[in-house]
């Protein structure tokens, strides 16, 4: 993602030269600017005919790498734990803590305890990805047929594989997350209300509603039964385009913000590359939080809509009895 580290690889030779020179010579003949594109779509380590292993993509070599590090900092944190914490078993408790007490709040602590390791998980796990597309180096070094040999494998310009792409910024990974959100969310809300009292929920009024006025809302409900299905099917699509789309836009950003400026002087473009997208980095970072908090946030809504719609007509039992 940083433009800037890209800049300063390949500008040294150009700022040697300029040392000596002046830099005259180098304004009077500006190279051409170099593109800034960013694909769309994951890209194969592998050329087209090799199938077998076109899986394996710049974005799905990032998203083993996070879990690996997910997995080995929280294991290698909670492997012996003590009384009297370290700094890595205080930071991991912290976590979980608030974590839980977010999670309980929003769906209530009977379902927290199965809910909260989804959307624990979810929440650290993109943001985390998402952090990761800020790395200096991510998206600016990889693989391209323009130099031969090493520097063909190894290169910082004409890139036209990357060797690391936010795992976020890949739709299959997005839209992964929030199927398999959509089936935790199915199996907590059967597991919690049973197949009867969702259907109940989906279809039929409100328990409250008494006489005539509850069987004359039958119709209403069941069209809005209905509505409601199809918006639960919906969900992975606007769940995993909401975080690509946004990953995704900030992408671009920070490479347009880091190649605006192509003076044909060395010292100048790089600064420029590197001044200039800073206030762009600290906004990333704050959306890398924001969109790990809000993918989380809208599974536990979704639980909570499914799983606590009979609280009240609990409650009143309770009174009464």
């Amino acid at each position: 993602m940083s433009s800037s580290f890209t800049t300063l690889l390949s500008s040294l030779p150009a700022l040697a030269e300029a040392a000596v020179h002046g830099g005259a010579e180098g304004g009077a003949h500006a190279a051409p600017p170099a593109k800034h594109e960013v694909s769309a779509k994951a890209q194969s380590f592998f050329s087209d005919s090799h199938h077998w292993a076109a899986f394996l993509t710049n974005s799905v070599f990032v998203a083993a790498l996070v879990t690996v590090i997910f997995l080995w900092f929280f294991r290698s944190a909670m492997k012996k734990p003590t009384l009297i914490p370290g700094k890595r078993q205080n930071l991991v408790e912290l976590i979980v803590d608030f974590l839980y007490n977010q999670v309980a709040n929003i769906v209530g602590p009977k379902v927290a305890i199965s809910a909260f390791p989804l959307l624990a998980t979810i929440f650290i796990y993109v943001t985390i990805s998402n952090w990761v597309g800020l790395l200096p180096g991510v998206g600016t070094i990889g693989f391209t047929h323009h130099s031969s040999g090493l520097a063909g494998l190894f290169a910082t310009s004409h890139i036209e594989t990357p060797l690391l792409r936010p795992a976020t910024a890949d739709m299959n990974l997005t839209f992964g997350l929030a199927f398999c959100a959509l089936i935790s969310w199915f199996y907590i809300t059967i597991r919690e209300v049973g197949l009867g009292g969702f259907l109940a929920h989906t279809f039929t009024p409100p328990s409250m509603i008494k006489g005539g006025l509850r069987a004359g809302l039958f119709i209403i409900f069941i069209m809005v039964g209905i509505i409601e299905i199809i918006s639960i099917a919906f969900r992975p699509m606007t769940l995993s385009l909401r975080l690509y789309g946004n990953v995704f836009a900030g992408e671009n950003l920070l490479h347009t913000a880091g190649s605006l400026v192509h003076t044909g002087y060395a010292a100048v473009d790089f600064l420029s590359s590197v001044i200039i997208p800073i206030p762009f980095y600290f906004l990333e970072i704050l959306v890398g939080v924001l969109q790990g908090m809000v993918f989380a946030l809208l599974c536990a809504v979704f639980i909570k809509l499914s799983t606590g719609h009979d609280e009240g007509h609990e409650a009143e039992e309770h009174a009464h009895h």
